[in-house]
């Protein structure tokens, strides 16, 4: 991994240091971390830092997955009758683990997706966050809740929280710690076991948190890992499931939903996005600029929530366009395992042959870049400059499909109405950016876009990181939400236990039928006047 101090006239390139692949994936690290994984088969992963070889895996089979969600029914039953105060100190050690071993998992994170390690960094903290929050606030959020019964004082009810048993997880390589053990977390507190499909690629990441977990007291056979091809080992998760995790892309995300459905079992969905980020004319110029580029180039693009559409108010464009150029412009691309790095590398093939399309068909059709452009195999074999492109129309690719790599298009607005219009005009509706020196304006902006999640004068990290709150995704990107209570007891069944005490719900007392419909009747008339719930 040695890059050149230079490359041309694009983006900068980082020194890349000296360790490597080998340094960190050694054979005795793979053998620790598979221990215990379902596989009949081999298959092997990759760095895309360089396209060499990783690890060689286990590869399961569907017959491996069915074996798989055997021992974690098994395993499941004890720890659901573990006291949920138990369940959360176990995220708690957990939590204090990953930050204490974050180098190891930095570069793990680092070469199974290519991405810088400040990126990466953000998934430590973002599975840190969700472990203290789970870890603090599980046992209120599964606390037996009183509620107002039928008759007040005659019936007393109280609603209860099971887990729902297994839970079936697929999760992506673009952030394969959070996506991960992120998700699984909640799942587990409320008592659930796990069987997760990781993407192949990014196993490992996956598998070192497992480590992590069992070390801190979760039962080994709770989760359960399963690797292979998606179209191989997905639908065998979820066949088994008796809830479905699921983030990818939405093409995958209905043919999930339509297996779940069939069988009656939940599910939810984080799915594609094509994200807006809105620079009003009252915005702050520079500071709009800098979070622009951490809202649209983050782990290259490859983001869910990253932005990929800028819509900037026409009086203030060519000066925020000026100054968000030049940043993009001196973002150092690089592939060392160490900070200093702006910008890492794409996943793959797949994923750049995407990029390059939607660039090139956009420039065939008259779009113009502004900076970037162009790969750079001069860094790495799947490395492409962060790119800005302006005049950008229907019907070129990159308007309206997800690109899901380092690449924004810019539009003008004239007014506040026409930016919001057009920023809603599209299938999905995940995560969106106001920037405004008038934040109260901004909350107003925001309360009418069309996403899950919208961040004002900063581009997805504040409303991501706000754990206690839900995040999601509306129309087509996707159902269900992760974080707060949502989070948490979407993996749970309610239960409503009513007990009725000294007189039944029917006639009594030598009431005729008659009688009886009238005193309820009076009853419902004096709960209403008492605003009784």
């Amino acid at each position: 991994m040695t890059d050149s101090p230079t490359a041309g006239n694009g983006n900068p390139v980082a020194p890349s240091g000296t360790r490597t692949a080998a340094d960190v994936v050694t054979p005795d690290l793979v053998a620790r971390l598979t221990r215990g994984v379902a596989g009949s088969g081999r298959t092997v992963n990759h760095t895309p830092l360089t396209g060499e070889k990783l690890a060689e895996l286990p590869e399961s089979t569907p017959e491996d997955v069915a074996a798989a969600y055997e021992r974690a029914r098994e395993a499941q039953k004890a720890w659901a009758a573990t006291p949920v105060r138990s369940r959360a100190a176990v995220l708690l050690r957990f939590h204090d683990l990953v930050l204490a071993r974050q180098s190891e998992v930095l570069d793990l994170i680092q070469l199974e997706t290519g991405k810088a390690r400040l990126h990466a960094h953000e998934e430590v903290l973002a599975v840190a966050v969700a472990a203290r929050h789970y870890g603090v606030k599980a046992p209120s959020y599964l606390r037996p809740k009183r509620h107002t019964g039928a008759i007040p004082t005659l019936t007393k009810v109280r609603e209860l929280r099971h887990p729902r048993g297994v839970v079936g997880q697929i999760a992506p390589w673009n952030y394969p710690l959070e996506l991960s053990v992120g998700d699984a977390l909640p799942a587990f507190v409320a008592g659930n076991a796990v069987v997760m499909k990781p993407d192949t690629e990014t196993a490992l990441t996956a598998l070192w948190a497992r480590e992590q977990l069992i070390e801190a007291g979760l039962p080994a056979d709770v989760w359960q890992v399963v690797i292979g091809e998606g179209p191989v080992v997905g639908p065998a998760v979820v066949e088994h499931a008796d809830y479905v995790s699921f983030t990818g892309s939405t093409r995958t995300g209905r043919d999930v939903a339509t297996r779940a459905a069939a069988r009656l079992i939940g599910a939810s969905l984080e799915l594609g996005g094509k994200n807006a980020l809105l620079v009003l004319e009252d915005a702050d110029l520079d500071k709009a600029a800098e979070g622009a580029v951490r809202a649209c180039f983050s782990s290259a693009g490859q983001l869910c929530i990253s932005i990929e559409r800028l819509f900037v108010h026409a009086s203030v464009a060519d000066a925020f366009l000026e100054r968000f150029t030049a940043r993009t412009r001196a973002l150092k691309l690089g592939t060392g395992l160490a900070y200093g790095a702006g910008m890492g590398s794409l996943a793959g093939e797949r994923q750049l042959e995407t990029v390059t399309r939607h660039v090139e068909e956009a420039v065939a059709k008259g779009a113009t870049v502004l900076t970037g452009g162009r790969a750079r195999p001069d860094v790495g074999p799947y490395f492409f400059e962060p790119t800005v492109l302006d005049g950008v129309e229907p019907p070129m690719a990159v308007c309206a499909e997800e690109t899901f790599g380092p690449v924004v298009s810019v539009y003008r607005f004239t007014d506040e109405d026409e930016a919001v219009e057009r920023a809603n005009a599209t299938p999905y509706g995940l995560n969106s950016s106001v920037w405004t020196k008038d934040t109260r304006r901004g909350a107003r902006v925001a309360a009418r876009l069309r996403s899950g999640t919208v961040n004002v004068n900063e581009g997805y990290a504040p409303a991501y990181g706000s754990v206690q709150s839900p995040m999601g995704g509306m129309k087509d990107s996707g159902l269900g939400r992760r974080h707060g209570s949502e989070g948490i007891l979407k993996y749970t069944e309610a239960q409503t236990v009513a007990t009725q005490r000294l007189l039944p719900m029917a006639p009594s007392l030598g009431m005729d039928d008659s009688a009886y419909a009238a005193l309820m009747s009076r009853s419902l008339r004096v709960m209403k006047a008492l605003r009784l719930r």
